[in-house]
């Protein structure tokens, strides 16, 4: 029986997909253990595939590529190093589990499957994983450690019949993608758990960028007190070492190790839409990003985000004014792109608005100018920006906020066109926090210089769409405190429109709001997709129907 135990938890960014390319990070993580003295590496959720996989895993030819990656690279594993615990798909007695597999001793020693599998916001995994059985512990090195893949420890039923199986050290593999504020979820139920059994428990989460998901990492051990021992930082790789010692009354006790303070509040928003978009560009091979840059706040903290992300030489900004432009605009988008150290380029709209003039008169004749004519100034943006995009590849970055999103109060095939929307699930008052926060602030691993990126003046301006002459956006929206609160009551908290007016909102302009949240359903199922920070995102974690008579509510 041992009495010692160094177990390194990887927190490493695995691609969605390219099994030899992770099965290599896999690799490169294990010698680093190896090097520091390490028993056992722990990897994240499905590491070996990425995840969340989604379809992917009911494509049998992909299994049997995962498998046989599994199987390889377990063979490398009979050099009497570290024992390995990754997470793949795995087919047993015809179904698919989501797994956690012990590579020892050249081979697969042992195999757990997750047993509670979410179905709820992002998640759907009933759709492609069966449930396993509740798991018992496993042995590694003398040692039983219990092994709850992600949601397992999110339920009481896992670690119990763990800890009356006789397991010693419970160990969560997980890919739980960021939101604000769900870090202190993680750890209270992790608390939970430990003071239920009793236990000591090791998390190791998943690091990058998904799709719409980023995954904050943030790995972290809590001993039998429920004392924090040790902490990752967030949002990059990372290997941590802990280091563990049998005590006289047989139970397991975690050195103190290093502790990182993980991003939260403003700073962990930012850290997530940095990551979200350099993964998204780089893993799908975009040279870079393009974006109308407008001298209004969005598209200023999109170029800030962008340049944090890919350096300035990676972005590309375009200003493309039209007769309704004003000065201060022109001159606030060139200042943001001078202190970014990013290109932009000057397109005029004035020719494309005269040409559509020109082709439509004789179908509007008799008809006033409308909103008709505000829209295809929105629209020549961008197919301006599409062009540029085809032309020299860079992907177009759509900058609308989750308010304007929200509530229709943007183009379809306008400023709406895009390969990802980076502000897709932030409201505008929290676009402002996050501009004054990089004003002050320097992200960890930023490529953008450091002080003030957006003007002051963008800051302080009325936010405005310049489609007509004198516009603000308070013409059509209730100020945007007043417009955030209501729609993160019916997007994220589902409160009826009684319990709205209740916080001291005008029940008619509730139901405004409520009829355009509605009504802009069509629009929104159109989007890009974009970085998720909220419990809900619009389209992956909320769905409603676009054909949808319940629009008002007196």
């Amino acid at each position: 029986m041992t009495d010692r135990l160094s177990i390194a938890l990887a927190q490493i960014n695995p691609t969605m997909g390219a099994i030899p390319a992770n099965i290599d990070r896999i690799r490169t993580a294990r010698a680093e253990a190896a090097a520091r003295g390490a028993d056992l590496v722990v990897f994240t959720e499905l590491v070996v595939c990425g995840y969340p996989p989604e379809d992917l895993v009911l494509k049998p030819f992909f299994l049997d590529t995962v498998e046989r990656a599994v199987t390889e690279f377990a063979a490398e594993t009979a050099d009497g190093g570290p024992a390995v615990l990754v997470g793949a798909p795995w087919r047993d007695g015809g179904r698919t589990y989501n797994a956690a597999l012990l590579l020892d001793g050249g081979k697969v020693a042992a195999v757990r499957y997750k047993h509670d599998l979410p179905n709820y916001g992002v998640f759907d995994e009933k759709r492609v994983f069966a449930s396993g059985p509740l798991p018992g512990p496993i042995n590694v090195r003398g040692v039983r450690l219990g092994v709850m893949v992600c949601e397992d420890m999110w339920t009481p039923d896992a670690a119990e019949t763990l800890v009356e199986t006789g397991a010693e050290i419970l160990v969560v593999p997980n890919g739980s993608p960021y939101e604000a504020d769900k870090l202190d979820r993680r750890l209270q139920l992790a608390v939970q758990r430990v003071t239920e059994t009793g236990l000591p428990l090791l998390y190791v989460n998943q690091v990058g960028g998904q799709d719409e998901l980023v995954f904050d990492g943030a790995s972290f051990a809590l001993d039998g007190d429920r004392t924090l021992k040790a902490q990752a930082p967030s949002f990059v790789e990372h290997l941590l070492l802990t280091r563990w010692e049998r005590g006289a009354d047989d139970r397991w006790t975690c050195a103190e190790g290093e502790t990182a303070q993980p991003a939260e509040g403003l700073a962990g928003v930012y850290e997530a839409l940095v990551l979200g978009l350099k993964d998204y560009v780089n893993k799908n091979r975009f040279p870079g990003v393009i974006l109308g840059m407008s001298g209004g706040i969005d598209s200023a903290l999109s170029a800030a985000i962008a340049v944090d992300a890919l350096g300035p030489d990676r972005v590309h900004c375009v200003m493309m004014p039209s007769p309704y432009t004003s000065q201060d605009s022109l001159d606030d988008a060139a200042e943001a792109a001078e202190l970014l150290g990013c290109r932009i380029d000057t397109i005029p709209i004035v020719p494309a608005m005269e040409a559509f003039a020109h082709m439509l008169a004789p179908a509007f004749a008799g008809r006033d100018p409308d909103i008709t004519e505000e829209n295809i100034q929105a629209r020549a943006r961008g197919m301006t920006l599409m062009a540029l995009s085809n032309k020299f590849g860079a992907m177009v970055l759509s900058t609308g906020n989750k308010s304007e999103l929200s509530v229709g109060y943007s183009t379809l095939y306008g400023d709406m066109c895009g390969g990802y929307a980076i502000l897709k699930d932030v409201y505008k008052m929290t676009v402002y926090g996050l501009c004054r926060w990089r004003n002050e602030h320097l992200p960890p691993n930023a490529r953008g210089p450091a002080g003030r990126v957006v003007p002051e003046r963008i800051l302080t301006k009325a936010p405005t769409a310049e489609l007509r002459p004198d516009q603000k956006d308070q013409d059509t929206l209730p100020p945007y405190e007043v417009l955030d609160d209501i729609l993160e009551c019916l997007v994220e908290r589902d409160l009826g429109i009684a319990e709205i007016v209740d916080r001291g909102h005008a029940a008619e302009t509730v139901n405004k709001v409520w009829r355009m949240l509605h009504l802009a359903e069509y629009k929104r199922r159109q989007a890009p997709p974009g970085v998720k920070i909220t419990r809900r995102i619009f389209n992956r974690d909320r769905r409603y129907p676009i054909t949808n008579g319940f629009t008002s509510v007196v």
